[in-house]
C-alpha cells in the first residue's frame, strides 16, 4: 500500500514535466550544489571526521534520500546539528563508532517509518525545538574554537575543552585567524540579493583558497580529498555484530531522534513554502534508508537540510530531480576540485559554521518569546537549550517536553468554579439551593477543589446543589471518583445533588464507570433551569 501510495505521488510530480521544468530542476540543483559544497566540506571536519565524509554524504544523501523521500523538495545532506552529536561520538568511540551508530540510527528510523510514528514530532512544543536549535547553535560555535583561532583544547564535550583552555592556555595564531575572520566579513557584508545567485559562504572559500595558495601562511587545511565515493575510512560488514552494535545503541537513538525531529520540522517548513504536503511515513523510510547505506561509504548521518531545502524552493525547485542534480554537482566536485578543496584553510571552513550557527537561530521566534514576556515559553526554550549544551541531545528534548508538560498540568488544574443562589421564584427553595459552575477540565491535577466547594456549602445549611458542568470538556477517572466521594457525602447530609449540561464526553465516561447509576438518572438535566424546575 504504502509502495503503491509513492509510486502515485511520483507519477502527479512529473505529471505533465517538459524542459522548462527540468531547466528550472538545473538551475535550482546547481545552486544548491553552490551552497552545499562548502557547508559539506565543514561539517564533515566539525563532525569529527574529515571533510570527504562530509562530501561523500552530501552527494549520496541527496541522490537515494532526495530521490526517495516523502515530499519533491526536500535537500537532505550533512547539518549543523548532527555534527554536534558526532563530534562528541568520534572522540570517544572513533571513527567506527560513528559509522556504526549511523548504520544504526538508520535502522532505527525504518521501524519508526514501519510505526509510522512521524506524526508525535508534532507534540513538541514550538519552544522546546526554538530552544533545541538555539543549544545546537551554541555546540556548533564552541566546537569551531579550535579551528577559527588555532588554539588546542582537550575534553569530549564542548563544555569540557571550553575548561581545558585554562589548563592548555589560549594562544591565537594570527594567520588562521585571519582567515577566519576574512570569511565571517564577506558572509557578513556580501548584499542578499548578490547571495541568492553566488553565496557568500562560497565566495569566502574561494577566497581564502586562492590566498593560502599564493600565501602558503602555516595553517591547518582540509588535507587530501580521495577522488572516489569510497571513503578511506569506511563501515565493513565485517564490524557488525551484536555485542559490537550494543554499546552504539544508546547515541544511534539520539542519532534517529535528531533526524526525525530535523527531516520532519523541515518538511514542515518547505512545504508551507512549496504548498505541499510531506508524507511523515515515506520521507523516515527514505531517511532510514540512505543512512543505512552511506556508512558503507564512508558518510555520516544524514538528514534533511532546512537552509538547503529553502534555497532549492526559492530557486525554483520543481521536482526532486533538484536534490539528484545537486548531488551530481557536488559529485563532479569531488572529481574536478578535490586537488584544489584540499587546500582550503580549516579557519575558513570554522568562519562558515559561526555564521551558519548564528544564522540557524529562530530569531523571530526568540524574540517574541522574550519580548511578549511569555513565562512558560521563556523557561522551556532556556531550559531545553542549556540541557543540550550539558546534556544529551535526546535528553534535552526529553527534559523539554517533560517540563512542558508539567507546566500544562499545573495551568490546566486552574479551574472556574462560581456558585450562585438560585433567583427564580421557587418559594422556599430559594435560600437553600445552590448552583455551582464549573469551567475547564477536570482532572487528577484539580482534585479536591469541588470538594472543598461543597464541603463549604454544607457548612452553610444548603440543602441542595446543582453542578452546571457545560463548561467541562473533558474529565479523567480521579475526578469522578471525586464526584462519587461528593455524593456520598451529600447523601449523608441529606442533600441533594443534581447534574446539568453535562457534555456528551464526559457523560460517556460517567456511564462507563457507572457514576450516573450511583448519582441517579433522573438527577441529570439539560439545563439549570430544567433541574430547578424539576424541584417544584
Amino acid at each position: 500500500m504504502g509502495q503503491l501510495r509513492f509510486l502515485g505521488s511520483i507519477k502527479r510530480e512529473f505529471s505533465g514535466y517538459n524542459a522548462n521544468a527540468f531547466s528550472k530542476d538545473l538551475l535550482a540543483g546547481l545552486t544548491v550544489t553552490a551552497v552545499a559544497l562548502p557547508l559539506a566540506l565543514a561539517f564533515g571536519v566539525s563532525s569529527g571526521l574529515d571533510a570527504a565524509s562530509g562530501l561523500i554524504t552530501a552527494i549520496l544523501a541527496g541522490l537515494i534520500i532526495g530521490a526517495l523521500g516523502g515530499a519533491s523538495f526536500q535537500i537532505s545532506g550533512p547539518t549543523g546539528a548532527m555534527a554536534a552529536i558526532l563530534i562528541s561520538l568520534s572522540v570517544r568511540h572513533g571513527v567506527e563508532g560513528v559509522f556504526i551508530a549511523g548504520f544504526l540510527s538508520g535502522l532505527i528510523l525504518l521501524i519508526a517509518a514501519a510505526l509510522k510514528v512521524g506524526a508525535l514530532v508534532s507534540y513538541i512544543p514550538s519552544p522546546v525545538v526554538t530552544g533545541f536549535t538555539s543549544g545546537i547553535a551554541v555546540i556548533i560555535a564552541l566546537g569551531q574554537i579550535d579551528n577559527f583561532f588555532g588554539t588546542t583544547s582537550a575534553g569530549e564535550s564542548a563544555i569540557e575543552k571550553l575548561i581545558s583552555y585554562s589548563e592548555l592556555g589560549f594562544s591565537v595564531q594570527l594567520p588562521t585567524l585571519f582567515y577566519g575572520l576574512l570569511v565571517i566579513l564577506l558572509m557578513v557584508l556580501w548584499p542578499k540579493k548578490w547571495n541568492a545567485r553566488f553565496p557568500a559562504s562560497l565566495l569566502g572559500i574561494i577566497i581564502t583558497l586562492v590566498v593560502q595558495m599564493i600565501l602558503n601562511l602555516p595553517v591547518a587545511e582540509v588535507g587530501a580529498i580521495p577522488r572516489s565515493l569510497l571513503g578511506e575510512n569506511r563501515l565493513h560488514f565485517g564490524s557488525l555484530s551484536l555485542p559490537t552494535l550494543l554499546p552504539y545503541l544508546s547515541p544511534a537513538i539520539s542519532i534517529a531522534a535528531l533526524g526525525m525531529v530535523e527531516s520532519l520540522l523541515c518538511g514542515s517548513s518547505g512545504g508551507k513554502m512549496r504548498g505541499e504536503k510531506l508524507n511523515a511515513t515515506q520521507e523516515l523510510f527514505a531517511q532510514g534508508i540512505g543512512n543505512v547505506i552511506i556508512p558503507f561509504f564512508g558518510g555520516i548521518p544524514a538528514t534533511a537540510a532546512i537552509a538547503r531545502t529553502s534555497v532549492a524552493i526559492k530557486s525554483g525547485q520543481q521536482t526532486r530531480l533538484t536534490s539528484i542534480i545537486h548531488a551530481l554537482g557536488l559529485l563532479a566536485s569531488m572529481f574536478l576540485l578535490s586537488p584544489f578543496m584540499s587546500r582550503i584553510p580549516l579557519a575558513s571552513l570554522a568562519g562558515v559554521l559561526l555564521v551558519t550557527s548564528w544564522r540557524m537561530n529562530e530569531w523571530h521566534s526568540i524574540r517574541q518569546i522574550f519580548s511578549k514576556r511569555i513565562k512558560t515559553s521563556m523557561s522551556q526554550y532556556l531550559i531545553t537549550m542549556v540541557a543540550t549544551v550539558v546534556f544529551d541531545l535526546t535528553i534535552a528534548i526529553l527534559i523539554g517536553i517533560i517540563f512542558s508538560m508539567v507546566m500544562f498540568i499545573v495551568r490546566s488544574h486552574r479551574i472556574s468554579i462560581e456558585i450562585d443562589p438560585v433567583t427564580k421564584e421557587l418559594g422556599d427553595y430559594d435560600k437553600h439551593t445552590k448552583v455551582v459552575y464549573v469551567d475547564g477540565s477536570l482532572f487528577f491535577g484539580s482534585q479536591d477543589q469541588l470538594t472543598k466547594v461543597v464541603e463549604k456549602l454544607l457548612g452553610e445549611g444548603v440543602q441542595r446543589i446543582i453542578f452546571s458542568l457545560r463548561g467541562v470538556p473533558t474529565i479523567d477517572h480521579s475526578s469522578i471518583n471525586e464526584f462519587t466521594e461528593i455524593v456520598l457525602l451529600c447523601r449523608k447530609r441529606e442533600v441533594d445533588v443534581l447534574f446539568c449540561g453535562v457534555q456528551a464526553p464526559v457523560l460517556t465516561l460517567m456511564k462507563r464507570l457507572d457514576f450516573v447509576s450511583l448519582a441517579g438518572e433522573d438527577k441529570f438535566f439539560s439545563s439549570a433551569v430544567t433541574a430547578l424546575e424539576s424541584l417544584r
